[in-house]
């Protein structure tokens, strides 16, 4: 039976005595971290199919594979994780305890990445949207501000 995320979360405290164990652990949930598919994109491709719009998922040929193409419309749409993107809400805020001066190096260089990427398409001619992992906790904002981001393109 599969541990819930707040077990993991006490079973990794609980073990912070043996550094092997924590390290073990940690490495089992990095590796859970999925690079597609992910459950907040699932959600922005349900409301975007919902309001008519058809795409394509990951294009590689475009830089920075967008999770959303609509090549037809020349719009991608990226679904970024708070965390991992370096974003100013609370949980993008958030620094990792251990390694520190890793983790902060590295959202530092995706944040760089997504400025280049982005600029990229922008040059190429394409529409940049950015959803976050945060706005789908009020899902009638995001719905409402997709709307408002894709409705001269319907």
């Amino acid at each position: 039976m599969p541990l819930s995320k707040r077990s993991k979360r006490t079973q990794v405290s609980k073990s912070n005595s043996d550094p092997s164990a924590v390290s073990a652990q940690r490495s089992e949930t990095m590796r859970a971290v999925k690079a597609f598919d992910t459950g907040p994109e699932r959600v922005v491709r349900s409301i975007v199919h919902r309001m008519g719009f058809r795409f394509r998922l990951s294009n590689s040929t475009l830089p920075g594979k967008p999770d959303i193409v609509m090549r037809r419309h020349r719009t991608v749409i990226f679904v970024h994780g708070c965390f991992w993107h370096g974003h100013a809400c609370r949980r993008g805020a958030r620094t990792p305890k251990n390694n520190r001066d890793y983790w902060l190096a590295k959202i530092g260089r995706n944040k760089a990445r997504d400025v280049k990427v982005c600029d990229s398409l922008r040059n190429l001619g394409w529409r940049v949207l950015v959803v976050w992992e945060c706005e789908l906790q009020t899902k009638d904002v995001l719905i409402s501000r997709l709307r408002r981001d894709l409705e001269d393109l319907a």
